[in-house]
């Protein structure tokens, strides 16, 4: 039988995007149809083109909540964040009528939930009954055994499974991404799965070039890069950025050259480059492991989610995390280290088996949830009719 879905994507930064262009690929392969892909983001966020090329489907944009940062767009502002999202509720409740509109409009057979905070609360307010399920990192969080870095604080701990939960609302199931497998691969509602890399990851060669590659989330820290390597000229840099400082290339020197987005081009810089320093995205992190990369992770300042990710990743074995940006912990890991990532392959290659099984189970369940539903409502009405005609 095949299925129709509807994707609904936070649209902060890649990570979401391709994971939803990994289950793309999946479902497409086996035949299914992705009916739309709705993305929330802040006012000033563009969907990457990349993405639009890579799902062939209607785009539809959204407002949604999103982190705020500061003048300099290094370090993410908590607070400003939180008061901005009160201070535009209405805002949201015009998105929630709008995703329970599209969802009525293209009538899929379960909608996809990556990560963003509205789609429940859609859910509940205009109370549509479409199957939900949703898929992030994140939800390993809610896992019991799951274990927050020494150093992690309480607040912070409760405000991320609290935010995560708020993803969460209404979805019959939860795909929790991880580094490494999970002694039980299931609790309650949530299944343990490995990261949903693409295809192209899986065919791509793999081998040392001479550049490093650089993957930055905040336009704050192309300054940082650039000034790094005005002392380091000799050493080549490719930076991807969704900065709109940067549009096609920019090519500081000629060891220096800043790319916007592309997740082919990207990819292509990955596999050969000798190592990868990154904002500690968990997507971007995976592909490096996959490619037997090493990897210097460095969080933005402020973002607890990414500062757990470093840490959860060097403990996978990815590589190493710093608190401001340098490069040259990752030249002399680079010179000093192989990665040896057959572990982490073995167990990202089981990621389309658990996928599938996580959805198709997800749609049987509610399928014969519904069925009995629907008998018992035709059980009481032969009932009544029957009463009825007993008493004449």
């Amino acid at each position: 039988m095949k299925y129709k879905f509807l994707f609904v994507v936070q649209g902060e930064g890649r990570g979401h995007f391709t994971q939803a262009i990994a289950v793309a690929e999946v479902l497409t392969e086996a035949g299914h149809e992705i009916s739309a892909v709705l993305v929330g983001s802040g006012t000033n966020r563009e969907i990457p083109d990349f993405v639009r090329a890579r799902i062939p489907s209607p785009f539809i944009k959204f407002e949604s909540p999103n982190f705020i940062t500061d003048i300099n767009s290094r370090s993410i502002r908590l607070g400003k964040s939180v008061w901005n999202t009160l201070h535009r509720f209405k805002h949201y409740q015009k998105s929630m009528k709008q995703i329970s509109e599209t969802i009525s409009s293209y009538a899929p057979d379960m909608v996809i939930n990556f990560y963003e905070p509205i789609v429940g609360l859609s859910k509940k307010w205009h109370g549509w009954k479409t199957p939900l399920v949703a898929i992030a990192h994140q939800y390993v969080y809610l896992h019991p055994e799951f274990k927050f870095p020494v150093g992690a604080g309480m607040l912070e701990q409760f405000y991320i499974r609290l935010y995560t939960k708020l993803t969460a609302l209404g979805a019959n199931a939860l795909l929790a991404l991880s580094f490494y497998p999970f002694s039980k691969a299931y609790h309650k509602n949530i299944r343990i799965a490995p990261p949903l890399l693409r295809a192209a990851i899986r065919k791509q060669e793999s081998y040392e070039g001479n550049h490093y590659l650089i993957y930055l989330v905040n336009a704050g820290y192309i300054e940082s890069v650039i000034e790094w390597h005005k002392k380091h000229p000799q050493i080549m840099i490719h930076c991807f950025t969704d900065s709109k400082m940067v549009r096609g290339n920019w090519q500081v020197s000629e060891g220096l050259t800043f790319h916007s987005l592309d997740d082919t081009r990207f990819l292509g810089y990955m596999s050969s480059a000798k190592g990868i320093m990154t904002t500690a995205g968990f997507e971007t992190v995976c592909e490096a492991m996959y490619l037997a990369k090493p990897v210097l992770m460095v969080p933005v300042e402020g973002h607890f989610e990414q500062w757990c990710n470093a840490r959860d990743g060097a403990k996978a074995g990815a590589g190493i995390y710093a608190s401001a940006f340098d490069l040259n912990p990752l030249i002399k890991l680079t010179d000093s280290q192989k990665q040896n990532s057959m572990s982490f392959i073995q167990w990202a290659d089981q990621a389309k088996e658990i996928l599938f099984d996580f959805i198709l189970s997800s749609l049987e369940k509610k399928k014969s949830m519904l069925a009995n539903i629907l008998y018992m409502e035709i059980k009481k009405d032969q009932e009544t009719a029957t009463g009825i005609q007993s008493m004449v």
